[in-house]
């Protein structure tokens, strides 16, 4: 069996590599000091100098301090959805066909994923982001209700779309209650009693006045 060539620099996959590598590291970089230091006080130095970087890689790559931090919150946003679905997946493999069980299932992991990534969890809860910021996460907001209330199966009407986003509010508020949890023992805890909550909830169903 031949072994395997080296990328060699000028290769478009070598170029690649770089390009990925270089990425990843301003995000990890960018992730540490905005955590650390909030976004407003925090500095494109501050964020190069951990990655080892410049300022020039940084403005190539991402354009800036804040489309560094949208960068990190959409990853995260991201990484939220890959678990809930991948869980909400698992769970309909399993034989689940209830509507809130696989809502609960797909909510568990997403207040699992506050807790695995907190430091981002409680910085992008903080108020404290580049201009625009709060508006995204109102529209991202919007759309996670839209899911959820495909997800649920419901008519498309108000009372049904408050119900969606009473549900979506539930989860969304737990999932900072989990992120600032002193140990994971006591997120598991508030886990739990969020997906108890929303079970309550499900099990009334959508008011019908």
């Amino acid at each position: 069996m031949a072994e395997p060539q080296a990328r060699k620099p000028g290769s478009s996959s070598w170029q690649w590599g770089r390009t990925a590598q270089t990425q990843r590291a301003l995000l990890d970089a960018a992730r540490d000091v905005f955590t650390r230091q909030g976004f407003a006080e925090a500095s494109i130095a501050d964020v190069v100098e951990r990655a080892g970087s410049s300022v020039g890689s940084l403005y190539h790559h991402f354009g800036g301090k804040s489309e560094l931090f949208l960068a990190l919150w959409q990853e995260h946003q991201l990484a939220y959805e890959e678990a809930a679905s991948a869980a909400v997946a698992a769970a309909r493999q399993a034989g689940v066909t209830d509507p809130a069980e696989l809502f609960a299932a797909g909510a568990r992991a997403y207040l699992e994923g506050s807790w695995q990534r907190r430091d981002l969890a409680m910085m992008f809860s903080a108020g404290d982001g580049p201009p625009g910021f709060e508006v995204m996460k109102r529209h991202r907001g919007h759309e996670w209700v839209r899911q959820n209330d495909a997800l649920l199966r419901l008519p498309d009407t108000s009372l049904d779309r408050l119900y969606a986003a009473v549900l979506t509010s539930l989860i969304a508020e737990g999932s900072r209650e989990v992120a600032a949890a002193r140990t994971k023992v006591q997120a598991a805890q508030i886990i739990d009693a969020v997906i108890e909550y929303a079970s309550r909830v499900m099990a009334a169903g959508p008011a019908r006045p």
